[in-house]
């Protein structure tokens, strides 16, 4: 956070040509316009498709600044970085292309975030960068979109809960997405076949993936073993049957980094998992073992180069995904379950108003970008953060205010 005196903008989208980032660009325009209190930019390699988007974006946008850099010109990035105070970044698969804006970022003292589900690709940022973020003053918040602020955000919510009913954490929390409805982008798709393709050449990224505290700080484990679906299950709490989520290997990383970067607030045993609630009876039953059959076909077939032409012959590519009304039309629907080390259960809910990986992403993202530029001043140091570490309450009241989030309290007992 360096350059935040200097700098003549408050925000950049770098990406902005993308699927998720016209959604970010468009959601920043229809909230806070240009020539406001809000100074914001576009980003991105090609001139003319930064001029189409803005002519989309309509008249107001005529004075919208735009700025040319390429993910592989590492001057251009450092001068687009020297230019705002945080930059957001939707150019993935970020284990692929995303490194030299988190480098320059970083070099820079400019805050950063992104929607990033790639949790091997945060290692090496963290192991690279955090010593000299923490220097600069960089703050830099992977993992802002659906993976994982639903879960991350809706762990701190419950556990401020906790804290106000029973006066202690909650131990054990399990998220179970109750429904989510919305499409499949190519850029998530392109990001899932890469894990799939690093994992299956590398047998120690294989075990690494497995481990839940992966991207915690080294002295941050626990004996407890951590619950990790694998199979269809029932789930006695919510009376359903249960199958794997597929977010839930990047969210349940993302929750025990930010409770070790809050000093382990929710206790040094604290255990968390995720999971997808598929239905009733012999309906939900056949539903579950179908998508953990499905899951372990796709990411099978993306690891082994004989197969992965045919999943990516089948699947969206990048630039492509849900249509503007689908994304309209979609929702979200998620429960929290959390259990103190005495027994008392508390129930939270989260929902969201758009298509989770899209329409409500672009949303969350954007106001994830607010937060760093407006509300988190001094008190968070340079280094490599959670949503839920860094930005806390103050995203919360932006994520109900403007994105379309609920986070409620059902039930303690």
């Amino acid at each position: 956070m360096t350059n935040t005196t200097q700098a003549e903008l408050d925000l950049v989208v770098f990406g902005a040509t993308s699927f998720v980032g016209q959604i970010l660009s468009r959601y920043l325009m229809e909230t806070y316009g240009t020539g406001g209190e809000v100074r914001w930019a576009i980003a991105g390699r090609s001139e003319s498709k930064l001029a189409s988007l803005k002519a989309e974006l309509g008249d107001n946008a005529s004075a919208l600044p735009v700025i040319l850099a390429d993910a592989s010109d590492d001057d251009a990035l450092a001068a687009m970085c020297r230019q705002t105070r945080v930059i957001i970044s939707t150019v993935g698969p970020y284990a692929l292309y995303g490194e030299p804006l988190v480098k320059a970022c970083v070099s820079t003292g400019t805050d950063y975030c992104d929607l990033t589900g790639e949790v091997q690709w945060i290692r090496r940022m963290i192991e690279r960068y955090e010593d000299q973020a923490r220097q600069t003053g960089a703050r830099i918040v992977h993992c802002c979109g659906f993976d994982s602020i639903p879960s991350d955000m809706g762990v701190w919510f419950l556990q401020q809960k906790s804290e106000e009913t029973f006066g202690q954490p909650c131990r054990d929390v399990r998220m179970r997405v109750k429904v989510a409805k919305g499409g499949l982008s190519g850029g998530t798709v392109a990001s899932m076949i890469n894990v799939a393709k690093e994992a299956g050449a590398d047998p120690k990224l294989r075990k690494e993936l497995a481990n839940p505290f992966s991207i915690c700080p080294p002295d941050h484990r626990s004996s407890t073993r951590q619950p990790s679906l694998k199979t269809a299950e029932f789930d006695k709490t919510f009376n359903a049957w249960l199958a794997p989520f597929v977010m839930g290997a990047i969210n349940t990383r993302v929750v025990h980094r930010s409770n070790a970067l809050q000093q382990a607030r929710y206790g040094k045993e604290f255990t968390y998992d995720e999971a997808i609630m598929t239905g009733k009876g012999t309906k939900g039953r056949l539903t579950a073992y179908g998508i953990v059959a499905a899951l372990g076909a796709f990411f099978t077939a993306s690891a082994i180069k004989p197969t992965r032409w045919v999943v990516e012959k089948l699947v969206p590519k990048p630039g492509e995904g849900p249509s503007p009304e689908s994304q309209e039309k979609g929702f979200y629907d998620i429960r929290f379950v959390g259990r103190t080390e005495d027994g008392k259960t508390l129930i939270t809910k989260v929902t969201g108003d758009r298509d989770p990986g899209y329409g409500s992403t672009g949303k969350m993202l954007g106001e994830s970008g607010m937060c760093l530029a407006f509300d988190v001043k001094d008190e968070v140091p340079g280094g490599f953060w959670t949503p839920a570490s860094a930005l806390n309450g103050k995203l919360l009241e932006r994520l109900t205010t403007r994105a379309g989030l609920t986070f409620e309290l059902l039930e303690t007992r």
